[in-house]
């Protein structure tokens, strides 16, 4: 040990092995674990982690704790050392689990199985963190370690561990909301979530913009068909209309009477994807043929859509109220454009049935509409 002696000064390590208190040789722990983090020379490597592993068996908290303080970054903190210290009390392992480098995943996933929830919330903090590792934390850990996790943007997750997240933990609200707050999760999770996640939360995902608006339609996609027709209003027009309305699709969700009050709301974008969705038609045709001025094109890929012929009226109704409101023109706001619209609708014949007249009805109460409001009672 002779030239780590020269780095370290055997005074020091003297003063390790022999200090008469622990305040003393956790103040010495403390220095020496600086000069071994600064850099030694490869020779001097293996004496200086007996060294280290002298520290890590020192009957003092102080000192160990110390040399897990000062080397919890650190990538010269040997493995078995960091392992024995992660065996350790809470306030020693701590600094190590949450930080240190060395770890594998295995090493981590060992730690979480066996250990205290202090334990697993160290480790569920992490800069980052594997799918395996998240894995373990769901199906072992306490539920305030779950939490920390989901929480963890840096955390990965497969769409296994969060479904098995979600059922395990249902009923906790800080689980749920802090998933429903993550950047990314698949939609089968989203749509899980709207129905256990208080409304604050579905509100704050909205209107404080803390996910993406493709985010925010998929959270609505577990609500009944009014609830995800105002969350469209709110949320615009999606960039993946297409993964929105297969998904739509797949649940059987993609009805006439959801199409048609997102025509009556101008939601063109996503009427016309949600024609090429059931029609299996590619979008740009889809298009065209909704959009033509010829009176065949959009009877021909309605009928292939397998929409109910009843309401082919209502929706020519709507698209042709949609074209004319373009041809007029003006700067008209969101809120003016779906006045407009709602008015024009609600006054053509056969504009949908009752239920879907009420609906239109109801949000042109909201808009003060009045008087066609009491017209297309009369029509429906």
């Amino acid at each position: 040990m002779g030239t780590t002696r020269a780095a370290l000064t055997e005074t020091d390590i003297r003063a390790l092995v022999r200090g008469p208190t622990e305040d003393e040789r956790a103040a010495v722990a403390h220095r020496l674990c600086r000069r071994i983090d600064a850099g030694i020379s490869d020779d001097d490597r293996e004496a200086a982690n007996e060294v280290l592993r002298l520290m890590a068996a020192d009957a003092a908290e102080l000192v160990r704790r110390a040399l897990a303080v000062t080397l919890k970054n650190s990538p010269a903190l040997p493995r078995d050392v960091a392992l024995k210290l992660a065996r350790d009390v809470d306030s020693v392992a701590g600094p190590v689990l949450s930080f240190s480098p060395v770890f594998t995943d295995d090493d981590l996933v060992e730690v979480v199985r066996a250990s205290s929830t202090l334990k697993q919330l160290a480790i569920a903090r992490r800069e980052m963190l594997s799918d395996q590792v998240t894995s373990a934390i769901v199906d072992h850990g306490a539920e305030e370690a779950v939490k920390a996790a989901v929480a963890n943007d840096n955390a990965a997750f497969s769409e296994r561990s969060l479904k098995a997240a979600v059922e395990k933990f249902a009923k906790s609200e800080g689980v749920t909301t802090a998933m429903a707050y993550r950047k990314v999760l698949p939609i089968s999770i989203s749509e899980r979530l709207v129905d256990l996640v208080a409304d604050r939360v579905r509100q704050h995902l909205v209107d404080k913009h803390q996910l993406s608006p493709e985010t925010a339609i998929h959270i609505a996609l577990g609500a009944r068909e009014r609830a995800t027709m105002d969350l469209v209003d709110q949320a615009g027009r999606a960039a993946d209309m297409r993964a929105f309305t297969a998904h739509l699709h797949k649940q059987e969700r993609l009805t006439a009477s959801l199409l048609l009050r997102a025509v009556a709301h101008g939601h063109l974008n996503f009427f016309e994807w949600a024609v090429a969705e059931l029609a299996g038609v590619q979008h740009h045709r889809v298009w065209l043929m909704i959009h033509d001025a010829g009176p065949l094109g959009f009877r021909a890929i309605y009928e292939r859509a397998a929409l109910p012929p009843r309401l082919f009226p209502a929706f020519r109704a709507g698209v042709d109220t949609f074209h004319a409101l373009q041809l007029e023109g003006g700067q008209l706001s969101t809120a003016k454009f779906q006045e407009r619209m709602l008015q024009r609708f609600l006054t053509q014949p056969n504009s949908g049935g009752r239920d879907d007249a009420d609906y239109l009805l109801e949000k042109m109460d909201r808009l003060g509409q009045a008087k066609p409001v009491q017209k297309a009672r009369a029509i429906a």
